[in-house]
């Protein structure tokens, strides 16, 4: 949501329905609250990944296209098809966590994120995290910046079960069984198509967190309606809607 279309009354109108029936808030990690690989980034990750993997004389496990991608997300998925359940997976997932665990030390939070979750909390909503990251890594972070409180215990993160990561719907699953509610009573912030298809799948309401337009364009493109680029938007309606 620009400067533009906070003057826009439907767009407003969407974005107070979504925040009016959320009881439960479930939030990806990396993106809209931190970026977590701010002085270390997610490419470098999966090219020392990569590199590991090549070291161990698997290079062939991957296709030319997925070591060039440099995607964690992509060398996670790829590795899990070929050996699911193995110790390489156990390994690779272990090796990312430390990476990760690294990160949050340095990472950076994402403007009006501490504020509004804290003000969302106050206010009656419940807070939990769904993401492809370590929740070691994510409770380090929280714990860091005072925000465990409003989390604990719904951190639902990565497991050595790679086909469990978003898009597949399982940790908001496991998020929305632990906290009782419906889904239709659950709100979504993400910032990746990820998050909006595993979303969809959960049937769980969902707003977009875009810090450029790259990344709203790609949010829209794969369906989502509402897509702020400031988080100060959503506290600000939160409280003009209180």
């Amino acid at each position: 949501m620009t400067a533009e279309t906070e003057n826009d009354p439907e767009a407003l109108d969407d974005l107070r329905e979504l925040i009016r029936h959320a009881r439960v808030v479930l939030w990806d990690f990396d993106g809209p609250i931190c970026r977590l690989f701010a002085r270390y980034t997610a490419q470098q990750v999966a090219r020392d990944l990569i590199e590991w993997l090549v070291s161990q004389g698997l290079r062939d496990l991957l296709t030319e296209e997925e070591r060039q991608s440099l995607e964690l997300m992509v060398v996670l998925h790829a590795v899990d098809r070929r050996h699911p359940g193995s110790d390489l997976v156990a390994e690779l997932e272990e090796r990312l966590t430390q990476k990760e665990l690294h990160a949050a030390t340095s990472a950076m939070p994402t403007a009006y994120a501490d504020p509004l979750i804290q003000t969302w909390t106050a206010l009656g909503s419940r807070m939990a995290i769904t993401t492809n990251n370590s929740p070691r890594a994510v409770r380090d972070y929280l714990q860091r910046r005072g925000l465990i409180s409003c989390f604990d215990p719904h951190l639902y993160g990565r497991t050595q079960d790679l086909h469990h990561l978003k898009p597949d719907p399982h940790c908001l699953n496991r998020a929305l069984s632990a906290t009782g509610v419906a889904p239709a009573a659950a709100l979504m912030i993400g910032d990746a198509p990820s998050d909006y298809m595993a979303a969809l799948t959960a049937g769980v309401p969902f707003l977009g967190y875009a810090r450029n337009e790259r990344k709203a364009k790609m949010l829209r493109q794969a369906g989502a309606r509402v897509v702020v680029e400031s988080l100060e938007v959503i506290q600000r309606t939160l409280l003009d809607s209180r």
